[in-house]
């Protein structure tokens, strides 16, 4: 899959760009927030914890050990990160953060991609104003990871498609090292991928790590060891897949169920009706429109304060 564009270019020219330092003065302070992606869930870390690819990654910051806080809680949506995550992160000082989360904003009934880009865009400046690094990632859209048809996932594609080209802008905005993680063969490689179909295995996270750290050590900013492709844990089984499913995946699609289900059918049988009538061009057009507004709000918002 192509990384989608930023669409609107332009819509954010004249805000100021941070700084990025070129090397860290000693072992950096390194604080990861998002969800369930960075909180590692489906690596196991063998205690009953998650460890996941932002652990991985701590450990190849330098020779020496880095500090590393994971403040990630799976489920968090940007609002969370905004409002819980973002403020304990700036207590601890960081010099490096990484920000990777919207995908559960695109699952709830109340999403808005002015909301999300107007979180994003305040954690962002948050951490850059404080002198941090910042690493922000693209994403694969749920629908297709899940495998669901084409009427329930192309609306879920749609928002993952706005959420990625709002990162897209403001990480370039912020100067922020930027991973496209919504392309590449890992995404199509299920050895990569846990039980759930949602989130990385070992392997998978392990990839994360590696291409975060060529990123950083490409800008001078990672120095140690990069952290091993090699799994300590066989792939799971179809057999884990299975007793996901019947376990705590149905516990999550019950969940997701009684808050996005109900838009969800909404949004499929509206994606039917243009298909019908050879107008789906109208709902790309419609989602691109949003978040050219979405963007051009907070270049309107940054010349008001600028005033």
């Amino acid at each position: 899959m192509r990384p989608p564009r930023c669409e609107g270019p332009g819509l954010l020219d004249g805000a100021p760009r941070a700084e990025r330092p070129g090397s860290f003065d000693g072992p950096p302070r390194f604080v990861a927030l998002g969800d369930s992606l960075t909180e590692g869930v489906g690596d196991p870390a063998g205690n009953g914890a998650w460890r996941g690819w932002a652990a991985l990654l701590a450990d190849g910051l330098c020779e020496e050990p880095a500090g590393f806080t994971n403040l990630a809680v799976s489920g968090s949506q940007t609002r969370d990160v905004l409002e819980r995550q973002l403020p304990a992160a700036l207590d601890l000082r960081p010099d490096l953060v990484s920000v990777v989360v919207g995908v559960n904003d695109t699952l709830r009934c109340t999403f808005d991609i002015r909301a999300v880009a107007a979180r994003l865009d305040q954690v962002y400046a948050a951490c850059t104003e404080h002198g941090a690094v910042l690493l922000t990632a693209c994403l694969p859209d749920p629908g297709r990871m899940l495998g669901l048809p084409a009427p329930l996932a192309d609306p879920l594609a749609r928002r993952q498609r706005a959420v990625n080209t709002v990162v897209h802008a403001l990480s370039e905005r912020y100067r922020a090292l930027h991973l496209h993680a919504c392309e590449g063969d890992w995404i199509t490689d299920r050895a990569l991928w846990s039980a759930d179909r949602l989130h990385p295995g070992e392997r998978g996270h392990r990839q994360l790590a590696l291409r975060f750290h060529a990123l950083l050590a490409e800008h001078g900013l990672a120095t140690g060891p990069a952290p091993s492709p090699d799994p300590e844990f066989p792939v799971p089984a179809k057999a884990a897949s299975l007793w996901w499913l019947a376990t705590a995946g149905t516990g999550w699609v019950a969940r997701r169920c009684t808050d996005l289900l109900p838009q969800l059918l909404t949004l499929a049988a509206d994606e039917l009706r243009h298909r019908a009538r050879g107008t789906s061009a109208r709902l790309d057009l419609r989602a691109s429109a949003a978040v050219s507004a979405a963007l051009a709000g907070l270049s309107v918002a940054e010349r008001a304060d600028a005033a």
